[in-house]
């Protein structure tokens, strides 16, 4: 399995900005917008995740709305695999599956539509089609969780969740239906 280098950590960390009291007072917001504009650490982090997953034999990437649709097209095209977006209810035009989630006040949904891994979520050898679900950050997990429930709900496996960046102190990994891995755990 690719594993990191301790440069190659440092390289991807060090391109993400802290955002003191973003976005209410306490809150240290973890801004990948300088990871985005910097070539060497984009680079760095999308070709240590191909390398760990062009063994997987892929059929999709899904992206969980909207800082997973960058990884994840990216990866998808990177191993020649289709991408899926995991929106915001109300964001997809055709037939979608619904999941809901807890937030701290309340809660929300995300969709997929109901064909996006194939027919019943197999793929043009009948078997489940083989689905990575991709973020930017998991923290409590409640996105992550419905999204993995959703891609397993059409039909198809999710295979593994990743995350560029894990609050572990926030344990939002635990519940999820899939192996997780992330590239950087901030404690």
């Amino acid at each position: 399995m690719n594993i990191l280098t301790t440069e190659e950590k440092n390289i991807i960390l060090g391109s993400i900005r802290d955002i003191p009291d973003f976005p209410k007072p306490g809150i240290i917001f973890k801004d990948i917008s300088t990871l985005l504009s910097n070539t060497t650490a984009l680079n760095t982090l999308m070709t240590h995740l191909e390398n760990r997953y062009r063994s997987y034999d892929l059929d999709y990437i899904a992206g969980i709305d909207a800082r997973g649709f960058i990884f994840g097209s990216i990866l998808s095209d990177r191993l020649g695999v289709g991408f899926v977006p995991v929106r915001k209810k109300g964001k997809l035009p055709y037939t979608t599956v619904a999941e809901k989630y807890s937030l701290e006040y309340g809660f929300d949904e995300v969709e997929i539509h109901i064909d996006a891994f194939g027919e019943n979520g197999c793929c043009s050898t009948g078997e489940k089609s083989k689905v990575l679900l991709i973020d930017d950050l998991i923290a409590t997990g409640g996105t992550a969780k419905a999204a993995a429930n959703l891609i397993n709900k059409v039909g198809a496996k999710c295979v593994e969740a990743c995350f560029i960046m894990e609050l572990g102190f926030l344990n939002g990994s635990e519940g999820i239906e899939a192996p997780v891995y992330s590239v950087l755990e901030i404690d």
